[in-house]
């Protein structure tokens, strides 16, 4: 039986593409300026008497441990691989993109049910100390996300990051321009109004990220990724008889692999593929761990991971 082929690749392509080093000073910077603002409305909250701030503060800190789960889990991410895991810890940006989506899921949620009840029960709305600590906290959630902002198609921790973080600023900016029309007409009913509609778009943003970490936690094909046309490819080559045993997954947000048995004949050939084939896969389909078992047509015959259906 030929041996295997492990080939693999650390660049990214794609759309799979690894995220920059830099993203770990924005965590620190986002972390720090996030930790102040949350100081900043507790401070005012007590001396305000304001509830609103205080319950934001408590929303704010939840954001912070937001960032410092998706921050440790890019970390964990880049530790090598042991004994015990063979892979790393290269899952970890996984599970922290799926923290993240519960998480805004349950905020969209405590905004929904806080602003129904406002409707049903009209409450003041803001001070003018309100209004210029929402500002401060526009600034803060909105130079958050820009930090994130440029990996937030390539890696969906640092996705579930910025729509955190963008979330919060759309927040905030509903809060001050309903607080305004608020002082200017009178109509209170536009606080809870407004909330409602900026929960909507953050369930919207939200949706998009809890389905593709969800995929990528039970190791279903990432986005992106046509296993079809995988298929097609890895059979069109000249050598190859036939096609079983193909299983793609995410390794993590940034890292594709594959693994699959090829049946070839020709060993000459079969060579030739091989030194093509993993360049192939990684530019043609943002694959970048790719394994390969090729097997003579005697030795797929009894393959026990072979299907009575094949390609």
């Amino acid at each position: 039986m030929p041996p295997n082929h492990d080939h693999s690749q650390s660049h990214g392509g794609g759309g799979h593409s690894h995220a920059p080093a830099s993203f770990g000073r924005a965590f620190a910077i986002g972390i720090t300026l996030n930790v102040v603002y949350v100081a900043l409305e507790a401070t005012f909250g007590l001396f305000s008497g304001s509830l609103a701030l205080l319950s934001d503060a408590g929303h704010n800190l939840s954001d912070v441990l937001g960032l410092v789960l998706a921050w440790a889990a890019a970390w964990l991410s880049r530790k090598p691989p042991n004994g015990d895991r063979t892979y790393g810890y290269k899952r970890t940006p996984i599970l922290a993109s799926l923290a993240n989506a519960m998480i805004l899921l349950v905020a969209v949620g405590v905004i929904g049910w806080e602003a129904i009840r406002r409707l049903i029960e009209p409450e003041p709305v803001a001070t003018s100390t309100v209004l210029w600590v929402a500002v401060v906290g526009v600034f803060v959630n909105g130079i958050t996300a820009w930090l994130f902002m440029s990996g937030r198609k390539g890696d969906l921790n640092i996705r579930g990051a910025f729509l955190h973080m963008a979330a919060d600023t759309a927040v905030t900016v509903g809060v001050i321009v309903a607080a305004l029309l608020i002082m200017w007409t009178g109509w209170t009913w536009l606080d809870p109004v407004v909330s409602l509609v900026i929960a909507a778009v953050i369930l919207v943003g939200t949706w998009s990220l809890l389905k593709d970490s969800l995929r990528l936690a039970v190791d279903a094909v990432p986005p992106g990724i046509d296993l079809d046309a995988v298929r097609e490819h890895l059979a069109a080559a000249d050598c190859v008889e036939e096609v079983h045993d193909l299983h793609v997954w995410g390794m993590s947000t940034t890292e594709t692999a594959m693994t699959v048995h090829l049946v070839c004949a020709d060993r000459e050939a079969t060579d030739a593929m091989m030194s093509r084939l993993p360049g192939e896969m990684h530019d043609k389909f943002g694959i970048e761990h790719c394994t390969v078992q090729v097997e003579t047509p005697e030795v797929a015959r009894s393959c026990r991971l072979r299907p009575a259906h094949v390609v």
